[in-house]
This record gives structure tokens, C-alpha cells and sequence, in this order.
């Protein structure tokens, strides 16, 4: 299969995996083998809008994005934590090979941005459970619906500047520019940023050419919403899987 990605407003973990989970055949059943991973205080499920499919990832009950950073049970992890955590889950071996290769990337773009090792790269805004999740859950999903090639547009990186935990920065934070390295893509539509660490770490790690829809017999169309609400325009990605 062949998996075409629209990106017009950027890309996030949560954007790709509600498209991923809106292709598949078998949804409950997919969710469910998700929430019996062993992810700790992770639970999956999606919300379903006019416009496309939404994948809520809540740490301890709550949303991603909304609010929980600051609870008691938010720790900054090591990339090697994070490897120990996805050693830890009931998952096929390519998969665990994916996550653990998009977080080598992650960690590699956060050393950059920070002039120091990855060893002593503490992940703030990527390393939470929650990014894991959406991480192990796009890998996972990349597997069941048998991707054997990923294909996308130009990337829409959006605008203005990010608060961050070390001050506010242009759009896109250096750790995602540094992924986005040699992927096009285009400023806007929106002043606020469109593509994160995770979602560029997830599109360097799968797909292998950028441009237009390529030629092929398309089967189903997937559209995966983001958190954030525009009153003009959808905030999704548009998946589409076929045969080439």
C-alpha cells in the first residue's frame, strides 16, 4: 500500500494518528489493542466531527494540550526512559523499531537546538506520554494498514512564534526546523505553529518523496483533526491509501 499525506496545515502526532485510525477497517478493535499496550495513564480514543476524525490521547484523564504539564505526575524523560518504555509494551518488532527510531531523531534535533548531547537531552515539549503515545500509535497503525511507502505534500510550518520552555521562538522551534531539513515546505496559512517536533520527526522517519498525489488507485481517504480550532479552515491532514 502507498500512503499520501495532504499537509496544508502542517502536521502533529494526534493529526496523523486520528487520519491513520480514520483508514483503518477495524477501528474499535485497533483502539482497543492500543489501550491494552501498557502505556502508563494513556488512554486512546477519537472523537468524530463533520470535518474528519479526532484522536484524543488523555495522560491521567486528561487531554493532550490541555493542561496537564504542570500536574505532579508530568516528568521530563530521557530519550533513554523513552526507550525503556516502548521496550516495555506488547508490540511487533518493526513497530518498536519505528518508535524508537522517530524518538533517535527527536532527541538528535532537541541536541541540536540545545549544543549538547543526547544523553543530557531532558524532553520537554516531545517527550511526554502523550507524544509517545501518538508516536507508538502512528507507527502501529503504519503497520496494520500494511504501508509499505509514504508519500506527502509540501509541509505548511505556519507562522509567528512558540512559547516554549526556554522562552518564546520563531515558528518553526529550531528542534523542528532541524527535522524539517531538506522536506519542502511553505510558511502559513496561519500565524501559529502548524508543524511539531513530533510531526516532523514522524514525516522524516516514513515518507520518501514530497510533491503532488502520485499516480496510483486510491481506496480510502482519512481525515485526521488537529487540537487547535480555525474559524476559516479545517486544521487536518488528509490521508489517502491505495495501491500504486
Amino acid at each position: 500500500m502507498i500512503l499520501h499525506l495532504d499537509c496544508p496545515m502542517g502536521l502533529a502526532g494526534d493529526m496523523l494518528l486520528g487520519a491513520l485510525l480514520a483508514l483503518h477497517p477495524h477501528r474499535e478493535d485497533v483502539l482497543e489493542r492500543l489501550n491494552g499496550l501498557g502505556l502508563p495513564g494513556i488512554g486512546y480514543s477519537v472523537e468524530e466531527r463533520p470535518q474528519g476524525l479526532h484522536a484524543v490521547v488523555t495522560v491521567y484523564g486528561t487531554e493532550e494540550g490541555h493542561g496537564h504539564q504542570d500536574a505532579h505526575h508530568h516528568h521530563h524523560h530521557t530519550v533513554e526512559d523513552i526507550y525503556h518504555i516502548l521496550d516495555g509494551l506488547n508490540l511487533p518488532a518493526p513497530v518498536r523499531d519505528n518508535a524508537r527510531a522517530v524518538y533517535g531523531l527527536l532527541a538528535d534535533a532537541e541536541s541540536k537546538a540545545h549544543g549538547c548531547t543526547v544523553e543530557q537531552i531532558h524532553f520537554h515539549e516531545v517527550g511526554t506520554l502523550d507524544a509517545v503515545a501518538d508516536v507508538v500509535g502512528c507507527c502501529l497503525l503504519l503497520e496494520e494498514l500494511d504501508v509499505e511507502r509514504v508519500t506527502a505534500s509540501p509541509v505548511a510550518v505556519g507562522g509567528g512564534t512558540v512559547r516554549c520552555a526556554h522562552g518564546i521562538l520563531p515558528v518553526p522551534a529550531p528542534a523542528t526546523a532541524f527535522l524539517l531539513e531538506g522536506i519542502p515546505t511553505v510558511s502559513g496559512p496561519v500565524e501559529r505553529e502548524l508543524c511539531t517536533p513530533t510531526g516532523a520527526a514522524l514525516l522524516r522517519r516514513f515518507a520518501a518523496d514530497f510533491g503532488p498525489r502520485p499516480a496510483g488507485t486510491w481506496l480510502r481517504t482519512g481525515v485526521g483533526l488537529g487540537t487547535k480550532e480555525f474559524p476559516d479552515r479545517v486544521n487536518g491532514v488528509t490521508a489517502h491509501l491505495g495501491t500504486p
